[in-house]
């Protein structure tokens, strides 16, 4: 992973992280606002972080900082197809 990508991983963490800190104790997010969080463009360039994004959650899920969902319910980070939602660990 180079120096560029490794910065941006960690923006994405902190994004996620920063964003469920400011919203209630089971609020979620999409990856799409982590994305959109670090993009600095103004354009719809985030969507190349999407992806990114979705890592950083798995990463988050790892460390025990956050759970991926679907349709309201825990889900296993490598099990998860298509829109995923994030929340904090309960």
């Amino acid at each position: 992973m180079t120096d560029i990508a490794r910065q941006a991983s960690r923006r994405l963490e902190r994004a996620i992280l920063e964003l469920l800190e400011r919203r209630g104790p089971t609020a979620t997010i999409c990856p799409s606002d982590a994305a959109r969080a670090v993009y600095e463009g103004d354009d719809d360039g985030w969507r190349a972080l999407m992806e990114p994004a979705r890592r950083a959650a798995r990463r988050l899920v790892t460390a025990g900082e956050v759970e991926i969902t679907q349709v309201g319910r825990p889900v296993e980070p490598a099990e998860a197809r298509g829109p995923i939602r994030i929340r904090r660990t309960r």
